[in-house]
């Protein structure tokens, strides 16, 4: 039975440590330049609603190197949910490719494409979500850290579908999660909810960012205005005054801090070059983990074995 990639949820505790496990052999292997070639013969179709050049050069890279061949197919080749729908996109796609990786705008699009689909799909982004990145992101830690135990993250910013991610990571794996957003920018009420409810997780909201970091392991920020919110950046900025990330901020933890951002950044608005250009900013490790945490997430779906 075919497996797809939509949530962090979709995968079990065991099979995200495994996956981590796994993104570091084969990060390993292409460090040292060794062949491991399992989609050799394999053709992957790529679906981008929203363009992105970190997804598509990780993906696209990331399946040539481990042996098969990533199709792009932009806003101009394919209309998801507008020149056809994602059940009839899907339905086609299937009958050429091994799998299909897709970065939409709706995420009710993400789950019809999957639905209908007949080999693995792995989302690359809705606006709901973010799962591949999120994976890149507890590889980084983990690196870094050498362990997730007693982990603080806190993320500054808007509530979008980064933190909607976290949220259900920190249903999978043990953590304090702390959100700094402004009023009205929180995350998604029912995500928040199920978060708290599953227990495992200590989950907290605070409006203030400087207390919300007071501990924090890591701090997270991204955007302030997402694809698709360009029209409100005046008034986003005005509302997040106080949440940008600078010396400042990273002092009030307290204790030595990772800097995070999932990038593009827009330098001088959510982060300042200083902490962004700093020696504990990991923001480059995290672009570099997105080849490597997805390549194990495609390998594990198509179910080969080291």
């Amino acid at each position: 039975m075919k497996r797809d990639f939509l949530h962090i949820t979709d995968f079990t505790t065991e099979e995200i440590h495994e996956t981590l496990e796994l993104a570091k052999w084969i990060k390993n292997k292409f460090n040292r330049r060794e062949n491991y070639l399992p989609f050799t013969g394999k053709s992957m179709a790529m679906i981008f609603a929203k363009p992105s050049a970190r997804t598509r050069v990780s993906f696209e890279t990331g399946f040539f190197r481990l042996g098969g061949h990533a199709i792009y197919l932009g806003p101009n080749d394919i209309g998801v949910g507008t020149r056809e729908s994602a059940a009839d996109i899907a339905r086609v796609l299937s009958r050429y490719n091994d799998m299909i990786m897709a970065r939409l705008f709706a995420h009710s699009d993400m789950l019809e494409l999957a639905e209908y689909a007949s080999v693995p799909v792995v989302n690359g982004l809705t606006d709901f979500n973010h799962p591949c990145q999120i994976m890149a992101d507890i590889l980084t830690i983990l690196e870094h850290r050498k362990t997730l135990d007693n982990l603080q993250v806190t993320y500054v910013g808007d509530g979008n579908n980064i933190v909607h991610s976290w949220l259900a990571l920190s249903m999978r794996i043990p953590m304090k999660f702390v959100i700094a957003c402004p009023e009205g920018y929180s995350p998604n009420a029912v995500m928040l909810h199920e978060a708290r409810n599953a227990g495992l997780s200590e989950i907290e909201m605070i409006h203030d960012p400087v207390k919300a970091v007071h501990g924090a392991d890591v701090i997270y920020t991204d955007v302030w205005a997402s694809m698709g919110q360009k029209e409100e950046v005046a008034e986003r900025r005005k509302k997040f005054a106080g949440f940008q990330v600078n010396d400042h901020l990273i002092s009030a933890t307290h204790k030595f801090t990772y800097f995070m951002h999932c990038l593009p950044a827009e330098r001088g608005v959510e982060v300042t070059d200083p902490v962004a250009d700093a020696d504990y900013s990991i923001i480059f490790d995290q672009a570099e983990n997105r080849m490597h945490a997805q390549n194990a997430i495609m390998v594990k779906l198509m179910s080969h074995k080291i």
